[in-house]
């Protein structure tokens, strides 16, 4: 196998497949090419923990199912969470840079990462503090939780949201990207997506039921990138550079996905491009409401 064939692959992590120290999945720079954003997934049954070390990256911890408990700089910090990502936002942490913790629970949760030795305070963001935008319209309609983003948290390096996109909508559409720094108008910014999918709400599916969704990226210049994935629970997709979307929500199935991106910018804000053959689509959603089954929220609720 060559180099270019190795990068290649390692643009896609299969759930499961880079665990680590109790953790699911580790995603940071260790993968070549790969330099600015990170990413653990775990779970956790009465009685056991999980540690993050004193490392010179900042953290969000963002529990996707259950409730956990963090402790770090002699702070005890509950964080309240879901029974599933499709119940609307949850409580998350942000860990400042050097920040070390240990997190106890059960359920299954999500920690967000980006490189960097400046220290900004530890923040707790509860899930009624969460802004929740509802974006797009039609088909294109999707949900999504801005925890991370600048206006929403005060960090160093990285942007962090979730979005929901209900059973066959299509999300990050049009495709765009975000590769080269033109101030004012695109960031230059590495991007994770960490998938869920699940049976529809309102569903009623068989036990056989297979739940899944389409990602897809591919190049905007001279590197070459061409990735067409079905992403399924735990599945971790990388977009390093090139146009990326659509992300689908495939009929019967409604797509969940935690995005978190950082780079090399100095201005910490998310500007995009979108490709110009698929960028008008945006002006249809005027015409068109919101998709009715948006918000999801507490089912109880």
């Amino acid at each position: 196998m060559t180099n270019e064939q190795h990068q290649h692959d390692s643009w896609f992590v299969p759930a499961g497949s880079r665990p680590e120290a109790g953790w699911t999945d580790v995603v940071d720079g260790r993968i070549e090419g790969w330099a600015h954003t990170g990413l653990r997934t775990g779970s956790l049954s009465d009685g056991g923990e999980l540690r993050l070390q004193a490392d010179a990256v900042e953290r969000i911890v963002v529990p996707l199912s259950g409730n956990f408990t963090v402790v770090y700089d002699g702070t005890e910090q509950v964080l309240e969470g879901r029974a599933s990502v499709f119940d609307g936002p949850t409580d998350v942490l942000y860990l400042g840079s050097g920040t070390e913790a240990r997190i106890t629970g059960a359920g299954r949760l999500a920690v967000a990462e980006a490189p960097t030795d400046v220290v900004k305070p530890s923040t707790y963001v509860a899930r009624q503090d969460v802004p929740v935008e509802l974006r797009g319209a039609g088909q294109s309609s999707r949900q999504v939780h801005n925890f991370g983003t600048p206006a929403a948290l005060d960090a160093v390096k990285f942007i962090v949201c979730e979005v929901i996109t209900p059973a066959g909508n299509w999300s990050s559409y049009p495709p765009h990207k975000h590769d080269t720094n033109v101030p004012g108008e695109e960031s230059n910014l590495e991007e994770i997506y960490y998938y869920e999918s699940a049976v529809a709400r309102g569903v009623s599916a068989p036990a056989s039921a297979d739940p899944f969704a389409l990602h897809r990226t591919y190049a905007s210049d001279d590197r070459a990138i061409d990735e067409f994935r079905e992403v399924r629970t735990g599945d971790i997709a990388l977009v390093p550079y090139g146009w990326h979307g659509p992300a689908v929500a495939a009929p019967g199935y409604d797509m969940y996905y935690l995005n978190v991106m950082a780079g090399p910018d100095p201005e910490r804000v998310w500007n995009i491009t979108d490709d110009p053959a698929h960028g008008w689509v945006r002006q249809v959603w005027d015409s068109q409401e919101v998709d009715p089954r948006l918000p999801y929220e507490r089912k109880h609720a």
